[in-house]
């Protein structure tokens, strides 16, 4: 039997990225935004629970990478789409970064986040909101 986990976000990237990035399209310039707003649309997954933050993506979302809060020593996080959606970037203790792009209610998860890892190390993590 697994042990219990309390999702607290499970989706995809927020919509407005998406129709953002497809309006940008109709400029040349900007289609290779709209294919990878397209590509993250379709196959990128992300899922924040209690214990963890996992995502799914890569080519057709065969590639998962799972991160606990005990591992975080940063995080840091940007507005996009006028604050609708953000970037959140985490610092991982071994240098690595894990990047979540276009996340929906971001501040929440964000804050969120910052709490787990503060339970799970008994240290408050960086918190950086630009």
């Amino acid at each position: 039997m697994g042990i219990k986990e309390t999702a607290f976000y499970e989706g995809g990237p927020h919509i407005g990225d998406l129709i953002l990035n497809i309006l940008l399209g109709f400029t040349v310039i900007c289609l290779p935004l709209t294919v990878g707003a397209v590509v993250r649309a379709l196959w990128l997954r992300y899922r924040i629970t209690d214990r963890r933050v996992s995502v799914t993506g890569g080519w057709q979302g065969r590639d998962r990478t799972d991160v606990i809060y005990a591992e975080v020593s940063k995080i840091a996080s940007v507005a996009r789409g006028v604050g609708l959606w953000g970037d959140i970037v985490l610092t991982l203790k071994d240098g690595n970064r894990l990047e979540l792009r276009a996340i929906p209610r971001y501040r929440e998860i964000c804050d969120y986040i910052a709490e787990r890892t503060a339970e799970k190390t008994g240290v408050a993590a960086t918190l950086i909101r630009v």
